[in-house]
């Protein structure tokens, strides 16, 4: 995996629990998006999996206190800014680097668990990646929904630059906007193309 800097852990060995995951968290910010190297983003230009969580924190929040007032606020900002921990330690893994989705699954549940170990409210986190992961909340949904809509915007940016020709993402995540909200933020983001 190509990454930005060394990560933090390298340098700083914090031992209070509460402090070992804030800078095992920073190693995010230095992590590339795997599927924009791959498809020729410069890394110059390349978005952190750290950028790619702010987005889809921030569309969270957006859309729960605009779209979404039944939906639990606290509990979906919690869950989007928790919902790539497993990648501290794995990595982004993406479609095209021949890891099954069951085994992408177990890898970043061992390293989810392992992120939040000693804290002591670690199983809520857990409990959020789970809850995200299985997509059967209303949380859970917007999260997800948010997830694969900050990658679309992401995607119109890189095509401005003609990086890319990204159809396959319009394609590929066209289906999985469940919520006429979502379908419609697609429809427009994929209009701006």
């Amino acid at each position: 995996m190509k990454i930005k800097n060394p990560p933090p852990s390298e340098f700083i060995h914090p031992r209070t629990p509460l402090l070992k995951v804030l800078v095992e968290f920073f190693q995010l910010k230095n992590l590339y998006r795997q599927g924009w190297l791959k498809r020729s983003v410069p890394e110059e230009k390349c978005e952190s999996v750290a950028d790619h969580t702010l987005g889809v924190t921030l569309l969270s929040l957006f859309l729960v206190e605009n779209y979404f007032p039944e939906a639990d606020l606290l509990k979906t900002l919690r869950m989007a800014l928790t919902h790539e921990a497993g990648e501290v330690y794995v990595g982004d893994i993406t479609p095209v680097d021949g890891v099954s989705l069951k085994e992408k699954h177990l890898r970043e549940e061992e390293a989810t668990k392992r992120v939040f170990a000693g804290l002591p409210r670690a199983d809520e986190y857990i409990a959020l990646w789970k809850e995200f992961e299985e997509t059967q909340t209303l949380e859970a949904r917007i999260v997800r929904q948010a997830d694969r809509l900050e990658m679309i915007v992401q995607t119109c940016y890189y095509e401005k630059l003609d990086y890319y020709n990204f159809e396959e993402f319009f394609r590929n995540t066209a289906p999985l906007m469940k919520d006429p909200q979502f379908q419609e933020l697609f429809a427009e983001i994929e209009s701006l193309r």
